[in-house]
Parts: C-alpha cells; structure tokens; sequence
C-alpha cells in the first residue's frame, strides 16, 4: 500500500485541537495555497483554515495530497527525534534536559546603544545588528509592539537595518507569532532570514528543512530562540496588572522577569508582581510545550542567573558558532565563560526538565525523557 500522506486533517486532530499547537504558525507560512489563516485574539492562538470546504478539519487541497503544513509543524508526531538527528547526527540524551549544544557563554553587547536598548545586555540585538551589517541575512523576523507600543500588543515584524532592530528590542512577555512575518520579509526581497522566537518558534526552521518543506525552509539561515517557560495571554493587561495594581497598558515602559514580573513605567517608578499570580493568564499553547531552552536554535539566550546586564547563550550548531566568533572576533560582544554563573545553568537544566514534564502521556514520548 502507497504511504498514507499526512495533511491538515492529521494536523487539526493530532496537534491543532488536542491542545499540543503551540501557535507558532510554522504551518501557515509553509502552506503553499494560502488557505491557512492564524487568530490571536481572545486568548486564542493558532491556525484555521480559510475555506468554505466542509468542516474547520477539511482542506481540499489536503485531501487530494499536500502535506506542507504538517511537514512544517514543529509537534507533530516524531518532531523531536527528526529535529536531533537533522541538526546534530543523534538525539538528545535522557540527562540532556535543555538539549544538545557546543557552548554555554555568558555574553552582551558591547555598543552600548544596543546594551540598553535590549535585554539583558543586548545581546540579540547585537546578533541582528551585526548580521546586517557584515551582509550574512537580509531581514529578520522580530516582535515589535503594536502602533506606538502603548497598547502592548505584541506584533510580529519584519528589521532590515539598525533603526528597526532598536525598535523591536526588548521582551514582551505576550506571545507573538514572529513567522507570520516571513511573507512580508519575502515580498521586501529577502532571501536569508534570521528567526528571532520563542522556543516552539525556534523549532520550526529545523522540521522544515528535516521534512523538506521548501523554500521557506531555504529561506530561514538564522535561528535565535529565546528561552521561555511561558507566555501570557492579553487579559493579564487588564484583568490583573490594572485592576489590581492600577497599572495600565499605556503606562508601562519596559518589563522582565527575574522571579518575579518587573515593570517599569513612564513616569520612572518601578513595580513587581509576584509570578504566581500571572500563572492563571497563561497562555492556552504554553500548557503543553515541552522546550523551555529553545532546543533546536542555532543560538538560544535567556536572560536567567545573577546578572542583569549579560545574557545566558547557549550556542548549539556550527552556524551559531561562526556567528559568535566573528563577533567576538570583531569586537561586538564581550563573553565570559558560562560557569562563571553556575547557578544560571543549574536554574536553565531545573526549568528545562519541569517544562518536559508538560508533555501529555496521550502524544509521542520522547520530550518527556528527563533523565
């Protein structure tokens, strides 16, 4: 018998509905006939499909063969094993909890516009910045906050020069499907790509090249992930930041997340909420997602242990490599090895392994391997 082909009715049933998606989009950049739309309203993140053909599970172009979006979903099925062997020749080990890598720095950028602009030291900012300059991608798919950044809707967008990697810096804390970007960076004529996303973004390069989803996939040359527990959903805003602290959309400048979620506002005063009470906004695809250390980057950073200003790198393939050595090389970033914070690595292993454990016992098994 010829194999079954797998297309969106496999995806909507196996990972859209099942509470695995986890809104990265990854499928509807990758859909070649335009038929996959994406919501991110009302606490709602993932994709649907836009034709009037039968139910939200049909797809016309599905059942007669294309297989790009479940070829492109970074939960489907056996993702995790495909995307080890693709990226590193083996899969991770049982103890390897935050995945396979080459080095652990701790690094920040050394222009001191891009120190403060960005998080933690600028240190991704840094990454964009040099990449465009030194002519090694053409565009990047970034966040940046919706209008004038007072409503704090994140969006994602696309950065081609210094000024637009500023104005996207910094962390939201909500989530923001940056691939959905992917298709304005194209129509701007770029054809090398970085990927700036959280950790369920930042695997779907990695499964659209290992399943040979196509141009997108040739496309997408760089890969940041940013480490990530989880995102909220939009309520928070209103239905716990204002109405329980008075602070409102409009008034907050910049906020992180050291054990606690820090905020800062406009007219310089500084604020702090416990995280267990941002724990009932989290974000619906969050609940499930196995990769707190952004597992299949080529570089992942996090802002996690005793510094503030210097970001936790994880650099885990030999692009990323290259990447970091010709900034070191070029005088962009300062390093320090990354046991120099011995706690921040310990504290990486420790939310990597509670984020596996997030894995239904109902999907495949692998991510639940944590030693």
């Amino acid at each position: 018998m010829p194999p079954v082909k797998l297309h969106w009715r496999h995806l909507y049933d196996e990972v859209v509905t099942s509470g695995l998606c986890t809104g990265c989009a990854g499928c509807v950049i990758a859909c070649p006939h335009d038929v996959l739309g994406y919501t991110d309203r009302d606490g709602v993140y993932r994709p649907f499909q836009t034709e009037d053909h039968g139910g939200p599970g049909d797809c016309s172009h599905g059942e007669r063969g294309c297989t790009s979006c479940t070829r492109a979903c970074p939960r489907f099925r056996d993702w995790e094993p495909e995307i080890d062997e693709f990226l590193f020749g083996r899969t991770r080990r049982a103890d390897e909890v935050s995945g396979i890598y080459k080095d652990i720095l701790l690094a920040r950028a050394t222009d001191p516009v891009l120190a403060e602009v960005g998080q933690d030291g600028g240190l991704v900012s840094a990454i964009l910045c040099y990449c465009l300059e030194h002519d090694l991608i053409d565009a990047a798919l970034v966040s940046y906050l919706e209008g004038d950044g007072r409503t704090w809707k994140a969006v994602p967008g696309v950065a081609r020069t210094r000024e637009e990697v500023i104005a996207a810096a910094g962390s939201r804390y909500t989530y923001s499907a940056n691939t959905l970007a992917y298709a304005e960076a194209v129509a701007g004529g770029a054809e090398r790509i970085a990927l700036v996303g959280m950790s369920c973004q930042s695997s779907v390069p990695a499964v659209m090249k290992q399943r040979k989803a196509g141009k997108v996939a040739r496309r997408l040359s760089l890969n940041i992930g940013l480490l990530c527990s989880k995102t909220f959903d939009d309520a928070i805003f209103e239905e716990l930041l204002e109405a329980k602290y008075g602070l409102a959309r409009a008034d907050i400048k910049k906020m992180n997340i050291k054990g606690r979620l820090q905020i800062w506002t406009h007219d310089g005063a500084y604020h702090e909420v416990p995280l267990k009470e941002c724990h009932a906004f989290t974000r619906q695809g969050c609940l499930h997602c196995p990769d707190f250390a952004a597992e299949h980057a080529d570089i992942s950073t996090g802002g996690i242990g005793k510094y503030n200003d210097w970001t936790l790198t994880v650099v885990r393939t030999d692009t990323g490599r290259q990447v970091m050595a010709r900034m070191v090389r070029d005088g962009w970033v300062d390093t320090r090895p990354g046991d120099d914070d011995p706690d921040a690595i310990a504290l990486m292993h420790r939310l990597a392994a509670k984020s596996r454990s997030r894995w239904p016992e109902t999907a495949v098994a692998a991510p639940r391997l944590v030693g």
